[in-house]
């Protein structure tokens, strides 16, 4: 079945939106950080569109290794990131964005 890429790429703007919308209105580090993942999978969802829509079958497979390289660079962000936030919750004993604006020791 193939889904037009028009209705990717809207599903894929409406995606990104509500990640921006998260990091800009949330005040929740882990909120934020699930905000920014929504964010990377709606260009993840958009270079697979394109990909599978614009370029032959052969070139194709370029646009889904790149989007690989994406999903492992997500997956490292949020590791690393988890980790600065249990970093930070053990000393400020919270990972409101607004109470840790500054990391003074």
């Amino acid at each position: 079945m193939n889904v037009p890429l028009n209705y990717l790429l809207v599903l894929s703007g409406v995606l990104f939106t509500i990640g921006i919308l998260g990091v800009l209105v949330r005040r929740n580090a882990i909120v934020i950080f699930m905000s920014i993942e929504l964010m990377l999978n709606s260009a993840n969802l958009a270079l697979i569109a394109f990909a599978r829509s614009f370029a032959p079958a052969a070139e194709a497979l370029r646009g889904h290794v790149l989007v690989f390289f994406v999903i492992a660079v997500a997956a490292a962000e949020v590791a690393i990131g988890l980790a600065l936030i249990v970093v930070i919750f053990r000393t400020k004993q919270s990972i409101d964005v607004d109470q840790v604006s500054s990391l003074k020791g």
